[in-house]
């Protein structure tokens, strides 16, 4: 069975509330200015390290930066659970996909928030694997994420679905197709290198058949 990997945030789930909160958590926290929700959804998706250490003007692995890591980290493990949201049509398409292929996430939340958000939400039975960062990683980028997934499915080729640019270009360096979602974060401007483009979670199964059969 072919495999499909998915991006979490802003593909599978609406996430902005709950990680630009902890976002701002974290910097009030460590002594930095809160910015507007809106301002922080361009963050979502690429590794946090690298949004913190944009927002507290500090290098990656710094003491500010892990600060906020960690202070974010704490906000979020409890606020995800309740205030993420699953897209709809997402588990129509998701029950369509996986009679037919198997299922896998890989995402650049660290594995320790994902795994349990997606059982709070009722996903994760849906995913033979769930890939992301280990705690102690820092912005391991989302081509060793998705790779990191194909070797625990044990597959070779895939089709990705993402919301960035981070999740096409990781797919491409994976030799993987992208499908590029227009309900996340990306624009279709920021998707153009995908080899689709959907609009819905219900056209996603055509879409996989399709890039699956010029395969």
């Amino acid at each position: 069975m072919a495999a499909v990997i998915f991006d979490l945030d802003g593909v599978l789930v609406d996430s902005r509330v709950a990680i630009s909160g902890a976002m701002n958590h974290a910097l009030a926290a460590n002594g930095f200015a809160q910015r507007p929700a809106q301002e922080l959804y361009r963050y979502i998706g690429p590794p946090l390290a690298l949004a913190f250490a944009e927002l507290t003007a500090q290098p990656i692995g710094s003491d500010a930066v892990e600060a906020c890591l960690a202070a974010y980290r704490e906000r979020y493990a409890v606020s995800s659970l309740t205030e993420t949201v699953v897209f709809d049509g997402i588990p129509a398409a998701l029950a369509d996909l996986g009679h037919r292929h198997r299922l896998a996430v890989a995402t650049s939340k660290v594995k320790v928030l994902a795994e349990p958000l997606l059982a709070a939400l009722g996903l994760r039975d849906r995913f033979e694997v769930v890939a992301g960062p280990e705690l102690g990683a820092h912005a391991e980028d989302k081509a060793t994420t998705i790779a990191s997934a194909l070797a625990a499915l044990g597959a070779e080729g895939a089709v990705m679905i993402g919301d960035t640019s981070f999740d096409v270009a990781g797919a491409h360096a994976n030799r993987l197709t992208a499908i590029g979602v227009t309900w996340g974060i990306g624009t279709r401007t920021e998707l153009a290198a995908a080899e689709s483009l959907v609009d819905a979670p219900a056209d996603l199964p055509v879409a996989v058949a399709e890039l699956l059969a010029r395969a």
